[in-house]
């Protein structure tokens, strides 16, 4: 029987079940695998993907929907893959094309490596922002930021929900709930008992990520930084906004080095809602 051409195979939803799938697409790619993260985003959000007759993926990725359900202000796209050998068939752009119609008018954010950002420019994605990526064991030293931090409490929820919606700017409830059980810590910056700022480290591969980091301003956020480090052995890895310069600048200097940038990009909305002076790093690049 001959095989179907790709553009006859059908777009289908991903569920849970393709998280090894999905991980064996990233490491086809010569991405990390990923389990952990991938189990988060299609819990969270919806991915799509196209079967490969041969077994495994062609293609995959997600969309994590914000706001409310009926009616979402906003959808992060993410984990845009395809596998090797379907490389530069189309593919990819045939399964953007299909996610951008199924969002209809909901704005869409992505990040964007410098080999994604054509195909998203095609499509009608404009840079808003840009992040840059830094990794590294991270060295005390210098002034200590003048911030209490303390590891979160179930207590501290509703209130992290209100500053993550305020800040962000559209409600994640579905995802930051997921967090004390995603992320291997999870902290709160308070000043005279008031909560304000937070902060999650979460396993990745040999690496713990930090995000969200949500903080008031540049001292609050390098406190939560610092106190995320002060408890794990792992390489910290994050992604901050590019205009959060001093933060950039201190992260260097202890010892968080360039790794890269990616492009933010919006489509159907000319900028992020939300507070961007507060907002210092995703949860992670594939869901904002």
């Amino acid at each position: 029987m001959p095989t179907p051409s790709l553009s006859a195979l059908p777009i289908r939803r991903l569920t849970l079940r393709d998280v090894t799938a999905c991980a064996d697409l990233s490491e086809n790619r010569g991405w990390p695998r990923e389990e952990h993260k991938w189990g988060l985003l299609l819990a969270a959000g919806t991915g799509y993907g196209i079967d490969d007759p041969q077994g495994g993926l062609v293609t995959a990725c997600v969309v994590t929907e914000y706001g409310p359900r009926d009616r979402p202000d906003l959808a992060a796209i993410g984990m845009v893959l395809v596998a090797e050998r379907h490389a530069r068939q189309g593919v990819g752009r045939r399964l953007m094309r299909h996610v951008v119609a199924e969002m209809s008018t909901t704005p869409l954010t992505l990040h964007a490596t410098p080999y994604g950002r054509p195909l998203y420019e095609e499509l009608g994605f404009k840079v808003t922002g840009r992040a840059e990526m830094v990794l590294g064991h991270f060295k005390p030293g210098g002034t200590h930021p003048g911030v209490a931090t303390r590891p979160a409490t179930a207590e501290d929820l509703a209130t992290i929900l209100r500053l993550d919606e305020e800040v962000f700017g559209s409600d994640r409830t579905h995802v930051i709930t997921r967090l004390p059980a995603f992320a291997d810590q999870l902290r709160v910056a308070e000043e005279n008992g008031r909560i304000i700022g937070y902060a999650a480290a979460w396993p990745n591969m040999e690496t713990h990520v930090v995000g969200p980091l949500i903080a008031r301003d540049t001292e609050t956020a390098k406190a939560l930084l610092a106190s995320l480090a002060a408890h794990t052995d792992r390489p910290l890895r994050t992604d901050i906004d590019v205009r959060h310069d001093e933060l950039l600048v201190w992260a260097k200097e202890r010892g968080l080095a360039p790794v890269g940038f990616n492009a933010v990009m919006t489509y159907g909305v000319p900028e992020l809602p939300g507070d961007w002076t507060r907002r210092f790093a995703p949860l992670t690049v594939a869901a904002g």
